[in-house]
This record gives C-alpha cells, structure tokens and sequence, in this order.
C-alpha cells in the first residue's frame, strides 16, 4: 500500500510533465507559425504593376474615369488600370511633367518639395463639397474679414482654437470654385504649403503645393486647369 501511494504520487508529476512538454511544444508551433506569418505574407505574389513609362492608364476613382501617367504614380500598387479607391501622384513645376525615376531623394534631411505638386484622387465621402465649406463651415472660424491684395488675391486668416488654426483661406474673389485654396504658415524650416480641392462628380481631388508659387498664382491656377483636364478621358466621335 505505501508503494502503491508512493507510485501514485509519482506518476501525477510525470503526467504533468508531458502535458507541460505538450503545451511547450504547441507553443512553440504557434510562435513558428505566427513568426512565418508575415515571411509568407510578403512572400505571396504581388499583382503585377504597369511599367513607369507605360502610356497613361484608365482608371476609374468614385465612379469617374479618370487617364493617369504611371510614371506620376507614387505608389508602385496603384500603378494598374481599373478601379481603385485612391491614387496619389507628384509632378514636376512648371512643367507638369511625371518626375524622374533616376533620381533618388538623398538619405538624410527633409525632401525638396519645392518643385513638385502633389495630387490625390479619391472617392469623395460624405463631407460638403469645396464651396459648400466655403459658405458654410469656414465663415464660423474665420478671423476678421477677408482683405484684397494687390495681386488680386483675398486672405482671410482662422481665428486660434479653431480646427483650421494656423492655416489661411486664399482664394481668387472672382473664381472662388477654381482657385481656392487653404494654405498653412511656415514655420521654421516647414515650408507653407497650400491645398486645392475639386469634387468631379463622386471623386475628389486634392492638389498640394508650396505657398511661395503664389508670387504667380495665374500661372499656378492654369497650370491646375491643365494638368485636370489631361486626367479626363477625350469623348469618342459620336
């Protein structure tokens, strides 16, 4: 009987042990597997992106066609024809021209914006479109009334506190709904920039720049006017 009872407390530490050794051994299994988990995601073929010098691509954004270079797309997994939520391209001031692939931003300090326009195309959401909030939304956070520079241009600043603090409303009085823009302050070595958007039908379009261009803002706002008609496909004969 006490060999009987010393065997039976011997053998629930050995049955413990092999559970334990068990639930190591899953463990381990798990943690292999969730560590292969992102070599295998990366390693899962990608779907194959159009070449940068391909001709523009059709795309459709928010239910609109849209004819983008593949050489201004930014981002290689938006470089494909069809319809995507979002695509994000840079071009080369004055020109308008996709910039050059060759040439690699250096490793260190912040990238030279200063010749490039930033677009972004994406389907438009629920929020007021660009004049809606012109008339609507930013007259409550508005600081002082607008002031006409020689330029031809009204500045209305934002008042402090507000969701726009820091940032100005510029705009051309006689074409608010094709040069108006919100534009931030520099500040140190962030250099101002400023921000354009359209609503073509169901897709927005963002257009970002630096500020100090406005020394010819004509030039910019035909500059825009030209780019955007190139994204739209030219109708057939009818």
């Amino acid at each position: 009987m006490a060999y009987a009872g010393t065997m039976g407390r011997r053998r629930r530490p050995a049955s413990g042990g092999r559970l334990g050794r068990l639930m190591v051994l899953a463990l381990g299994l798990t943690a292999t597997g969730l560590a292969g988990a992102p070599i295998a995601y990366m390693l899962w073929p990608a779907p194959a992106a159009i070449a940068p010098d391909a001709p523009s691509l059709p795309v459709t954004v928010g239910g609109v066609a849209f004819n983008v270079p593949p050489a201004a797309i930014r981002f290689k997994v938006q470089r494909r024809p069809g319809s995507q939520a979002r695509i994000d391209l840079s071009f080369v001031w004055p020109s308008l021209t996709p910039p050059d692939a060759s040439i690699k931003p250096l490793p260190t300090g912040a990238p030279d914006v200063s010749d490039r326009l930033f677009v972004t195309i994406a389907a438009s959401d629920s929020t007021l479109s660009p004049m809606e909030r012109l008339k609507v939304i930013y007259p409550r956070y508005a600081d002082l009334a607008p002031i006409v520079g020689t330029d031809g241009l009204s500045l209305q600043g934002f008042r402090e506190g507000s969701p726009y603090q820091g940032e100005d409303i510029i705009q051309d009085p006689a074409q608010p709904e094709r040069f108006l823009l919100r534009c931030t302050r520099q500040i140190a070595a962030t250099p101002a920039m400023c921000l354009h958007e359209r609503r073509i039908a169901g897709a927005d379009v963002t257009v970002r720049f630096p500020r100090v261009w406005l020394d010819d803002w004509r030039m910019v706002a035909d500059g825009i006017d030209r780019l955007l008609a190139g994204f739209r496909p030219t109708p057939m004969p009818g």
